[in-house]
């Protein structure tokens, strides 16, 4: 039972952190000022538990065939990575736009849709992977779940009160910086773990 709580506070921390600033991240606001609020984290919540599921899935086939310290190391790579790609920083395109704004029949499956295919092969869908290597695999799918979504509600209350007067560089490199930690840490695991 610790192991679960464990991977789900990591996981919850790691996805929330990944999320800031990121491509699906802006598409909630976007959502945002479309659709209600409570319709837009039905939708988050609902894409979100997929992919994480899949990603957890991956993740966990993936940790039993390998030796964890060699995990570790690419963990922390992986980790270097995320930071590298918080640190460029996503933009929401003309068509993200055209597709959060689109008047759609029901608010939950396009905005549930979107997030899905936004968050296929993103950064959190591989943050949870690597975690999902290591830790319980329940814990990191709960936790990265419940890391999506609030960092989007974050969104999505900071897009309706704020209205584009919060700096995207400050998120942004903040986000990076904490990735470089993980990944340090991560890296200093897997050295102990080989040694």
């Amino acid at each position: 039972m610790a192991d679960l709580w464990a991977a789900l506070l990591l996981s919850f921390g790691v996805v929330f952190v990944a999320e800031l600033g990121d491509k699906s991240q802006l598409l909630a606001m976007a959502f945002a000022t479309r659709f209600r609020a409570w319709q837009v984290l039905v939708g988050i919540t609902i894409a979100t538990t997929l992919v994480h599921l899949v990603s957890v899935a991956i993740g966990f086939g993936v940790g039993t065939a390998l030796p964890t310290g060699w995990i570790s190391l690419v963990a922390a790579v992986a980790f270097f990575g995320f930071a590298a790609w918080t640190w460029r920083g996503d933009s929401l395109t003309d068509a993200d736009h055209d597709r959060a704004t689109r008047t759609i029949k029901s608010a939950v499956i396009a905005v549930g849709t979107a997030f899905f295919l936004a968050e296929l092969g993103d950064k959190t869908m591989l943050a949870t992977v690597t975690l999902a290597t290591q830790h319980d695999w329940a814990g990191v799918w709960i936790g990265s779940t419940l890391g999506m979504v609030a960092a989007d509600a974050l969104a999505i209350v900071v897009g309706r009160l704020l209205h584009r007067q919060l700096s995207e560089d400050v998120i942004r490199y903040g986000a990076s910086a904490l990735f470089v930690l993980f990944g340090a840490w991560m890296l200093v695991q897997g050295i102990v773990e080989l040694t």
